[in-house]
């Protein structure tokens, strides 16, 4: 099985995908992930596995505990290649900007179309009606 397959497989379970989460901000213990989640120990255990396996997670043995941090590098991949899908649709950051663009266009056209009535040169400007 090749790498995005590998870590699209292990991100697929949302089990898996909170214990990311949680490691996001600092390693944890197996315990202190299994205490967490309203599923057995082992199968935290399982889901742990799975992560580490894909490269996903780390342990490392600290006296009778496996302590558990996040390797995002494989996720790096992954989302580097569902990039190449995403940055083709344009961004709300993209539309904004098309959007500003429009309004001032419309804005200039609409000034360049209609006389400036404070004008003396204007055939309908104020003074010409006092």
């Amino acid at each position: 099985m090749d790498e995005l397959s590998e870590v699209a497989e292990a991100i697929a379970d949302p089990v898996r995908r909170e214990i990311l989460l949680l490691l996001r901000h600092t390693p944890l213990t197996a315990g202190e992930i299994a205490a967490r989640f309203p599923i057995s120990r082992p199968a935290v255990s399982r889901h742990l596995r799975v992560l580490r396996e894909a490269g996903l997670v780390q342990d490392e043995q600290i006296g009778r505990h496996r302590r558990y941090s996040l390797m995002p590098g494989r996720l790096g991949h992954l989302a580097a290649w569902l990039g190449l899908f995403i940055t083709r649709q344009p961004g709300w950051s993209q539309r904004l900007a098309a959007l500003e663009t429009e309004v001032h266009r419309t804005r200039r056209d609409r000034q360049l179309a209609e006389p400036d009535i404070t004008s003396p040169t204007a055939p309908h400007s104020r003074k010409d009606t006092a």
